[in-house]
């Protein structure tokens, strides 16, 4: 059969799969599902987290505040008349020492009358009141509150004037009471150590949901991936199964009805081909009776030209020309027709490529006109029918279409026979070298009528490809083209005549 010419995307230059690029296992379409899902559950849970410590911090704040500013109020109120205005130092101190021992947690209390300042701890000083506090106490008129902070531990700092009850004017004595707020700093930072411990586990299983999730919608992923390739290998029964009826149901259901209609084209061409090979076929077959007895009439007539009228012996001659190019095209057909049904096989006889080649050379008797540089020795299983034809296309070529010297040599390169076929013409423009070995292609599009049938080197490369060789076409650096014919030798032939 024919191989294709040109090669498939994926595939490498002897038609087999290339290996698919694997990404790191980070680049991963799973990893990138997985690494999503957990970011969006943290950056929630952290979201989550941090209003609900805010909320929560503010609320025990606030009871706290609104608790310990409600129950000095009382205080005051209830000890508040039984002072003695104008008030001495002693008594200011007896004042804050009543009023921290009526509160819990007996805070530290001073209390204030214009210059005069008693206070419920000896050891403090005046400065866990700050002027801003006194000063809202002595605008405002009423009670205010400042948290302060000392030796990383937060204070709240009350104030409240003292007012004359009959008429609520200010009697200028001023209580402040300063209370801890450890406890609430430390109840807001339970909370917080008890959120955080619990997204280690959100996160656990956000992940394992990820895995889960990222299974269901990567399994027909794979699927459908696997049958793509299948499909890329040529098996065109295969189908993926739908299920569901979401967007990947959709492109399951696509790539079948894709699938199917490839099958069809595949079908229908394949039908196409082996019909237009059958034609091709019957018909070199149908001609070769009647070009058989045209050969033979043609062959007396021209033998019988020089004793015909000069117009006449002329067209004697052309029809034995033509005649015997038709019969040569004939036969080229009749060889593709086999390539391409896979009916052409291989009679192997354990060859000598020198003698092969010059025996050819001999038949065409261009032996003079090809520089040789043959060594004896090199023995291969070859078809020896088949080698003639590859050898006779390319140095008929090279004689044609190139100028001399013409080279032909053999060499050797590991497991490898090589023969170059090299002449010192123009050389092969850059659309033939592209074109070169497909078949009726001529490098002069204005040669349609030369002798050649444009079969010769898709003949040569097929019988080359028989072999489990190749042929390559370039061109020479300093002028003129070059064919390299590479043949698989034995391992100990190919051992024993590497240079």
């Amino acid at each position: 059969m024919n191989p294709p010419r040109r090669t498939p995307s994926g595939r490498d230059s002897q038609g087999g799969r290339r290996p698919r690029p694997r990404g790191p296992w980070l680049g991963s379409l799973r990893t990138r599902l997985v690494v999503t899902f957990v970011l969006v559950t943290l950056t929630g849970s952290a979201t989550a987290t941090a209003l609900a410590y805010r909320e929560a911090r503010t609320a025990i704040l606030k009871r706290a505040q609104d608790s310990f500013q409600h129950n000095l109020h009382d205080r005051v109120t209830t000890i508040a008349p039984d002072i003695d205005l104008p008030p001495t130092e002693r008594g200011l101190t007896e004042l804050s020492e009543r009023v921290s021992q009526s509160l819990d947690g007996a805070p530290l209390v001073i209390s204030r009358y214009r210059e005069l300042q008693g206070t419920s701890d000896t050891l403090a000083d005046q400065s866990w009141i700050t002027p801003q506090l006194r000063e809202a106490v002595r605008t405002r008129g009423t009670m205010s509150f400042q948290r302060v902070t000392r030796h990383d531990i937060p204070y709240l700092a009350v104030g409240t004037p003292v007012t004359f009850a009959d008429d609520g004017r200010a009697s200028g004595l001023e209580i402040y009471a300063v209370a801890s707020l450890r406890p609430e700093q430390d109840d807001t930072a339970a909370l917080l150590t008890a959120v955080r411990d619990g997204v280690a586990p959100v996160v656990l299983v956000s992940a394992l949901l990820a895995l889960l999730s990222a299974r269901a919608v990567l399994r027909p992923v794979r699927d459908l991936g696997r049958a793509t390739r299948k499909l890329a290998e040529g098996d065109l029964s295969i189908r993926v199964t739908v299920k569901g009826r979401d967007e990947l149901g959709n492109l399951a259901q696509d790539f079948n009805e894709t699938a199917d209609e490839l099958q069809s084209s595949v079908t229908h061409l394949r039908d196409q081909e082996e019909r237009a090979r059958r034609f091709v076929a019957d018909v070199s077959h149908e001609l070769r009776t009647p070009l058989a007895a045209m050969t033979m009439v043609a062959t007396v007539l021209e033998e019988d030209a020089g004793q015909l009228p000069p117009d006449t012996a002329r067209a004697a001659r052309t029809v034995s020309a033509e005649t015997a190019k038709l019969s040569r095209l004939v036969d080229d057909l009749m060889e593709m027709s086999r390539f391409d049904s896979g009916a052409a096989r291989l009679a192997l006889t354990d060859t000598d490529l020198a003698e092969a080649i010059r025996a050819s050379l001999a038949l065409r008797g261009c032996t003079d006109e090809v520089q040789v540089d043959l060594p004896d020795g090199v023995r291969a299983p070859l078809d020896r029918r088949r080698l003639d034809v590859i050898i006779a296309n390319l140095v008929g070529n090279a004689l044609r279409h190139g100028a001399p010297p013409v080279t032909l040599s053999l060499t050797t390169v590991g497991h490898t026979a090589v023969v170059t076929v090299a002449d010192r013409g123009p050389g092969l423009s850059a659309d033939a070298l592209t074109h070169v070995f497909d078949r009726f292609y001529k490098a002069d599009a204005a040669r349609t009528r030369s002798e050649g049938s444009g079969l010769g080197t898709a003949i040569s490369l097929e019988n080359a490809r028989l072999h489990g060789g190749t042929i390559e076409a370039a061109n020479r650096r300093d002028g003129g083209a070059v064919f390299t014919l590479r043949l698989p030798l034995p391992a100990t032939d190919a051992e024993a005549h590497t240079p």
